[in-house]
Parts: structure tokens; sequence; C-alpha cells
């Protein structure tokens, strides 16, 4: 791992489907998104943190975009596509590279959360242009190379009480809003 100088600037681009369905699928819980984001920033000073959602035509997602929000990460909004074949897609992925290509020049390091191996030839072309690369994601849904060509890899699964929000459904624990923590992570200083 690299070691992070607090004169470091660090964007930070959330693949916010992929976290939701590896956090469900391993764990049956929610990603605590300002945890992840403090994390991955560390000591250093964060530009931007982007995470890229979907919003379905009833909109019922608004409680958690508006928790995003509240914890100071930037949303871009893509509305689902229905297909007559009942199949959905909200895919994020050439818009997350663009923005990432597009920020680079303004930052130090780029922070992919996503353990989508489709962004390996993004980070090959980052760090052939100078700008460290970090992917954020849980190990065991991540695509190895990724993991491997990336300049650290920060596993979530190694802390899963601090970067996964507590059931709410299960019986005598407190109700949680997305996003809600026990503790509020510390001031994240965002420059632009």
């Amino acid at each position: 791992m690299l070691t992070q100088r607090p004169d470091q600037r660090v964007a930070v681009f959330i693949d916010t489907q992929n976290m939701y369905h590896s956090a469900k699928h391993l764990y049956n819980r929610k990603v605590a998104f300002a945890h992840l984001v403090e994390a991955a920033v560390g000591p250093r000073i964060l530009v931007r943190a982007i995470a890229y959602v979907a919003k379905s035509k009833d909109n019922v997602e608004q409680a958690f975009f508006e928790a995003l929000q509240q914890q100071g990460i930037e949303l871009k909004i893509k509305d689902v596509q229905e297909f007559a074949s009942g199949a959905k897609k909200a895919d994020w992925d050439v818009g997350m590279a663009v923005d990432a290509i597009s920020l680079s020049p303004k930052v130090d390091v780029v922070v992919l959360a996503t353990g989508d191996g489709d962004f390996v030839p993004l980070v090959e072309y980052l760090k052939g242009h100078g700008v460290i690369c970090e992917v954020v994601a849980f190990k065991e849904s991540t695509n190895a190379r990724l993991r491997e060509v990336a300049d650290s890899f920060l596993d979530l699964s190694s802390e899963p009480d601090r970067f996964l929000i507590q059931d709410s459904r299960k019986p005598g624990t407190k109700r949680k809003l997305v996003g809600e923590e026990k503790e509020t992570p510390r001031n994240i200083r965002i420059t632009y």
C-alpha cells in the first residue's frame, strides 16, 4: 500500500449499485457510505465524492438519496430503463469512467468504490497518466484483476461493523435510516 500524504487531493467515485448488491448478497446489510468515504480519503483532502445512483419510476430511493447528500456525497442520478421483456438496467460505468478521467488532472488520487472488473482499463489509463488509483470494495465480490492493477485495495469485509449498517429488521435493534451511523465520522474537508 502506498503512503497517504495529507497534501494529496482525492476524488471518490462510488458505484452505488455494485456496493449495494455486494453488501446485500454477502451480509444482507447496507453500506455505511459516510464511513466508506472517510476510510477512502484518510488524512488527505477530499475534492469530490460522487455516488452514481439509479432512480425508479416510483422514486422509492428518495430517502436514500437524501441521506447520501446529507453526508456530503454528490449524486449523479439516472432513470432505470425498463425493457419490454421486464428487464431493468441503469448502468453508470461509462459515466463514472468519463468523470474520473475528467477530474483526474485536478487530483492526485482517484478512489473507485466498486468491485467491477470493467474498470480495469480505467485504472490502467489513469495510472499511465500519473494518477494514483485505489479501489475500495468487498474482496469476495471484487474482480481479482481490478485488485491487482490498483495501487491499493481496501477490503470493506475486513471491518463489516464499520462499513455496514446494522440490519434494522432484526428483533431488538433500533431502526436506522440508510446512512445513519452510531457516531458521526470526522468532518471531511471538501475543496473545489
